[in-house]
């Protein structure tokens, strides 16, 4: 569960992270690196994916400088997955809300 989110961290389980996370409904947290800093292509969810999730919530940083391509929010939406897209503190509260779902959280900390 996510306890707690401010700009560039993010306390999961008990433990703070200082860079962008993938956080899985198993309780796994991973690095979530980009290709374009700022946006989130195809390739950017691929591993989210691969894991056959119900649900995808992305956050977009603290004031939603991040961005998702129409190809990828297609590509997601096309594998019968629900997307949800907020600003990061919202998007929290949607992957929490649904932790008892297949459920994968992909949130950038900053701007």
């Amino acid at each position: 569960m996510i306890e707690k989110y401010q700009f560039g961290s993010i306390d999961i389980d008990g433990k703070t992270y200082n860079f962008d996370v993938e956080v899985w409904w198993t309780g796994e947290v991973l690095k979530w690196w980009r290709n374009q800093g700022h946006y989130v292509g195809i390739e950017d969810v691929k591993r989210a994916i691969e894991k056959e999730p119900e649900i995808i919530v992305i956050g977009t940083g603290k004031f939603g400088v991040l961005k998702v391509g129409k190809e990828t929010k297609n590509f997601i939406k096309e594998k019968g997955i629900e997307l949800i897209i907020d600003i990061t503190d919202k998007a929290i509260k949607a992957f929490n809300e649904n932790k008892h779902k297949k459920v994968i959280g992909l949130f950038h900390l900053t701007c």
